[in-house]
């Protein structure tokens, strides 16, 4: 079974993440293989540099993301572009990690379900899920950015309505993170199937 985890910015979802992995469940990050692909996938690299020239790549011959990050923000196409190099790889990466993981089942950590419109690749959605003004302390924390900047990425995901309305299990982390623990607990019992009391 392959269960597909998100949530907004500043939800927990790692974290949630984190907790499942402590239960032996095999967990890749979506996000954490698209920001890697460039530097480690030398076909998409490649495809990436005829595409933008090498300007973008650093003294380290990585890819200097915040210049590329700068440029291509405002320009539709070239987002476009750069999302039809990384996505089919990111999609590779994915399919690869489901077909060798041995847990009960899969966890596809995955923050743009909604927005993709990907909900049918996996048997279960698990939304993590809490208020905005949650998601947007907690993010400017972790992230050292603004409200404003915060507030701007949660505009451009799905709202928490369109989140739930494709969720088949609802993480709530609004408190603490023994509370988060709990609810993860629970979900992980209802994807084994088994019938718990509340």
């Amino acid at each position: 079974m392959v269960v597909g985890l998100t949530g907004g910015i500043g939800s927990g979802k790692s974290s949630a993440a984190n907790i499942f992995k402590e239960f032996g469940i095999d967990c890749i990050d979506a996000d954490n293989v698209a920001k890697n692909i460039l530097d480690l996938n030398e076909n998409a690299r490649k495809l990436f540099i005829n595409e933008f020239g090498d300007k973008y790549i650093d003294k380290d011959n990585k890819i200097n993301r915040e210049i590329l990050r700068e440029d291509i923000f405002n320009d539709k196409s070239k987002i476009e572009k750069l999302e039809s190099i990384i996505h089919p790889k990111v999609r590779d990466e994915i399919f690869k990690f489901i077909e060798n993981s041995s847990s009960i089942y899969t966890i596809v950590d995955v923050p743009l379900i909604f927005e993709t419109n990907s909900k049918d690749f996996y048997d279960k959605i698990v939304l993590v899920d809490c208020e905005t003004n949650t998601q947007i302390s907690r993010a400017s924390q972790r992230d050292n950015r603004s409200n404003e900047n915060i507030m701007k990425i949660i505009k451009n995901q799905a709202t928490r309505e369109q989140r739930l309305s494709i969720a088949d299990y609802v993480i709530s982390n609004d408190s603490t993170f023994e509370n988060l623990k709990k609810e993860v607990i629970k979900t992980h019992q209802l994807l084994l199937g088994l019938n718990i009391n509340e």
